[in-house]
């Protein structure tokens, strides 16, 4: 007798297929007494020596341009704010060589970014995916966990992991807009918050 098909699977057969919405006109803008400032566009530094680099293409709505060159510090930066503002990027291989085979090299890196007022680690790999074993690599998965974890809590660099390099592209684009508008507004008299009584 034919088995008798669900036309319903069963909720534990459900797979959650996250599905990132586009990314919004700007990441967010800056109000006073309700109504919206007329704030300059950063300029977004992309170093010329990084490999693989994140695009911008996207968001060309959020800075007046941008520039490849040579930073001193980082992968990307707003022009202005190189000496304050760093975001090193690192994908899954890159980061588990950077904690392995150039882990004293990195360290230092880190540590000077350490040293910088608006400074970011973005992983474009998943936390899970970090936590996994590495196939045809040596490398310890908790090694490599736990030393992100002692930049975070040793020298106080956050770091946050994105599932895809588009998904880094974002969240790098949009910290560097924010950290410039935060610093445009205290720097003009405005206060370092967005809107009337926020946070």
């Amino acid at each position: 007798m034919p088995r008798k098909r669900t036309l319903i699977p069963a909720p534990l057969a459900w797979t959650a297929q996250p599905a990132p919405v586009p990314p919004p006109l700007l990441p967010v803008v800056a109000e006073r007494g309700g109504t919206q400032l007329r704030t300059p566009l950063p300029v977004a530094i992309v170093d010329t020596r990084e490999q693989n680099p994140l695009s911008f293409r996207r968001f060309k709505g959020w800075f007046a341009r941008i520039e490849h060159r040579a930073l001193r510090l980082g992968d990307y930066s707003i022009q202005g704010m190189e000496n304050s503002c760093v975001v090193e990027r690192k994908d899954l291989a890159d980061l588990i060589h950077s904690f392995t085979t150039n882990r004293t090299v990195f360290i230092e890196r880190l540590r000077r970014m350490s040293e910088l007022p608006h400074s970011l680690l973005v992983v474009t790999a998943s936390l899970s995916e970090i936590k996994s074993d590495y196939p045809y690599r040596a490398a310890n998965p908790n090694r490599i966990t736990q030393s992100l974890l002692a930049v975070l809590a040793g020298l106080r660099v956050p770091f946050i992991c994105t599932e895809t390099h588009e998904l880094g592209e974002e969240i790098v684009a949009s910290y560097l807009y924010q950290t410039f508008l935060y610093d445009w507004l205290d720097r003009n008299g405005h206060g370092r918050y967005l809107a009337d009584g926020d946070l």
